[in-house]
């Protein structure tokens, strides 16, 4: 199944789709009421912050994957069925959605993110609903992934010797100019560069599949290489993840990224060109 689904396809299916809005981006905290304010008939609102993440240590990152328990507890606080078609959507450039895309599908769970979120959806002349809605408790299950998927920190210092190991966030970041958020600028020795926006059009759509494919040959994560992603938390390396799926590539993550790895002492930073 393609991990995206286009808003016109998605407006024929609507009444067989369960949707989850993960409307929630980096400083701000009203990704609710943006959802209360209007959504997508039917949609059930998934906290980015609680949900999809964990309180963790300074070394574990700042957006931890939840336990496996909690994220099975809160699909079925979605309201989410056996069997029922999964869509989530955002508002942002589909980077919430991606993080939830990738947790609910190492988890074992069918279910796509909408091409273009709800921006594309107001495109096409989708309905709008208001309010809040609380849906009857779903009977979902969830496999428990455990360390499926992802790396660790010890695993991300070593991982460049076998295979690519790719760093999503800005160049600037990636090469030390600055570092608005975490406590030390530059990146993880033997990592490459590959902005998240090489993977993006101008209006936040994926790139087609091909260019896509382009994008990661170029920094070498070739079909057949190992390839693990990491960015400044783990929300935007999830977005990599997809993007890479899409182009036919498995991409694992690094949850605790750079926020993880620069918490931790004792390890090297790179700076500069790779």
């Amino acid at each position: 199944m393609h991990p995206l689904i286009s808003a016109s396809e998605l407006r024929d299916q609507l009444a067989e789709t369960h949707l989850l809005d993960a409307r929630w981006a980096l400083g701000r905290t009203d990704g609710h009421e943006r959802y209360v304010a209007g959504h997508i008939p039917g949609a059930v609102f998934v906290d980015v912050e609680r949900d999809l993440t964990r309180h963790g240590q300074p070394h574990e990152g700042r957006h931890p994957l939840p336990d496996d328990a909690a994220l099975a507890a809160a699909a079925r606080r979605w309201g989410v069925s056996r069997g029922a078609p999964v869509v989530v959507y955002d508002d942002d450039r589909m980077l919430p959605a991606s993080r939830a895309w990738w947790a609910l599908r190492r988890a074992g769970l069918d279910v796509r993110v909408l091409d273009g979120g709800w921006q594309a959806w107001l495109a096409v002349g989708g309905e709008v609903e208001t309010g809040r809605r609380t849906p009857q408790e779903g009977d979902v299950t969830l496999g428990a992934p455990g360390d499926a998927g992802v790396i660790d920190t010890r695993s991300a210092a070593t991982w460049p010797d076998a295979g690519v190991l790719l760093d999503a966030r800005a160049a600037e970041r990636y090469r030390g100019e600055t570092e608005p958020i975490d406590p030390v600028a530059g990146h993880i020795p033997g990592a490459k560069n590959l902005p998240i926006a090489c993977v993006l059009t101008d209006d936040g759509r994926f790139r087609p599949a091909s260019d896509i494919a382009a994008a990661f040959d170029g920094v070498g994560a070739t079909a057949g290489t190992p390839i693990a992603a990491y960015c400044g938390s783990g929300i935007t390396a999830a977005q990599l993840a997809l993007a890479g799926t899409i182009a036919g590539r498995e991409v694992l993550v690094f949850p605790g990224s750079w926020s993880a790895w620069s918490n931790t002492p004792g390890r090297p930073v790179a700076t500069g060109a790779e």
